[in-house]
C-alpha cells in the first residue's frame, strides 16, 4: 500500500522560533523515523508528505494515496487538530484516524467531558472560565485542579495546578489565561490512582488493549503528572499494567468514552479514580504519540504482548476496514 505520512516534526518549528512548550506535542525525529521503519517493516511504501501545509501543497497537485497516516497536530486554534482531516475528507482522501469532529471535540476538554458524562461515564464535577473575572463568580469545590481546556502533554500542569482556594483559583486562571490565550478548565481534585487505556477498532468492535496505571516517583516535580514529568518520564515515573477491578473498571469507562465521543481506529483515554476508587474521565488523546518507548500507548501495548509492528499495523488494518466497503462499491460500479 501507497501511504502518505503526514507529521508535525520539532526540529522544523524550533527552526521557525517556537519555544520548547510550544513544540511540546510535536514529534521528534525518531517517532517519525520509527513509524516508517514500521510501516515499511509492514510492506508498504512510505511517502513522507510533512505537516499539513505540505500536505495541501501536495492535494492540490493532485497527489493521492491509498491511505495517509497522519500524526499532524496542527499549529494554533481549539480545533487544529481536525485540520488535516478535513482537508483530508475534502478531497476525499483516506486516512487513518478519528475524523474533524471528534479531533475538535476531544481537544476541547470541556467539550469532551460534556459528551462523556451525557453518555453515563463519570466525570469530575468541571467548570471553565475564560478570565479571572469569570473565576470570580463560579462557586468551584476545593481542592481543584486548573489546567489549559486546549492543550495536551501536561502543558500548562505544574506545583500550582492544585488550588485549595478561591483567590488563589482566580490567580491561577489569570496566570493561564494570560500564558495560553485560551480558557481555563478546573475540575474538582480527583485524589486517586491514575491510569491511561488503550484502545483500538471502531464502534462496537473496538476493545482495550490493556490499562496501564501511571504512578510519580518521590522525585517527581510537584507531585503533578506534568509537562516536565512527561518529558523525563523515564526517571520520574513508574508504568504498569494493573487488571485490579478498580483497574478494569477504570478500562470499561475509558471504552465507552471512547465510543461516545466516535473515536476511530485508536486513541488513548486517560482516566483517575476519586476519594472513593471509582475512576472518572479525565480526556481522550486521538493522536497519541507513537514514540516505540517514550509513548504511553505503545508502552502499554508492548506490555500486553503487542509489537510495535503490530501496533501500527492493527491502526492501519482499522483504517482499511473503514474504507472497504466504499473500495467494494467503487470496484462494482
Amino acid at each position: 500500500m501507497r501511504i502518505g505520512f503526514v507529521y508535525d516534526q520539532r526540529d522544523d518549528y524550533r527552526a521557525l522560533g517556537f519555544s520548547e512548550e510550544a513544540v511540546a506535542e510535536f514529534d521528534m525525529p525518531e517517532t517519525i523515523n520509527e513509524i516508517e521503519a514500521a510501516l515499511v517493516r509492514l510492506g508498504h511504501n512510505v511517502d513522507r508528505i510533512g505537516h499539513g501545509r505540505n500536505l495541501a501543497s501536495r492535494l492540490v497537485a493532485g497527489d493521492r494515496w491509498e491511505m495517509v497516516f497522519s500524526i499532524a497536530e496542527g499549529i494554533s486554534g481549539r480545533s487544529r487538530e481536525a485540520q488535516v482531516p478535513a482537508l483530508l475528507e475534502l478531497y476525499n482522501q483516506p486516512y487513518a484516524m478519528s475524523d474533524p469532529l471528534t479531533m475538535a471535540t476531544t481537544l476541547d476538554k470541556a467539550v469532551a467531558k460534556r459528551i462523556v458524562r451525557e453518555s453515563g461515564v463519570p466525570t469530575a464535577p468541571f467548570w471553565v472560565a475564560g478570565n479571572g473575572a469569570e473565576a470570580r463568580t463560579l462557586a468551584v469545590t476545593y481542592p481543584a485542579f486548573v489546567k489549559p481546556v486546549a492543550e495536551g502533554t501536561g502543558k500548562g500542569c505544574d506545583g500550582r495546578s492544585r488550588v485549595e482556594g478561591h483567590s488563589e483559583f482566580v490567580d491561577e486562571v489569570e496566570r493561564l489565561t494570560a500564558r495560553f490565550s485560551q480558557p481555563v478548565l478546573v475540575e474538582s481534585y480527583l485524589p486517586g490512582r491514575e491510569f491511561t487505556v488503550g484502545i483500538i477498532g471502531n464502534g462496537p468492535a473496538s476493545y482495550v488493549i490493556a490499562v496501564m496505571e501511571i504512578a510519580l516517583r518521590s522525585d517527581a516535580v510537584d507531585n503533578v503528572y506534568s509537562f516536565d514529568n512527561k518529558e523525563r518520564s523515564q526517571t520520574r515515573v513508574d508504568y504498569f499494567l494493573s487488571s485490579d477491578e478498580e483497574a478494569l473498571l477504570a478500562g470499561a469507562r475509558a471504552l465507552e468514552a471512547y465510543r461516545a465521543l466516535g473515536c476511530l481506529d485508536a486513541a488513548r483515554i486517560d482516566m483517575k479514580s476519586d476519594a472513593n476508587g471509582s475512576p472518572q474521565f479525565l480526556e481522550a488523546n486521538p493522536i497519541p504519540g507513537l514514540h516505540p518507548s517514550h509513548s504511553d500507548l505503545p508502552m502499554l501495548a508492548g506490555m500486553a504482548g503487542m509489537s510495535y509492528d503490530r501496533l501500527i499495523g492493527t491502526i492501519l488494518e482499522s483504517a482499511s476496514e473503514r474504507y472497504a466497503p466504499k473500495n467494494r462499491q467503487s470496484r462494482l460500479a
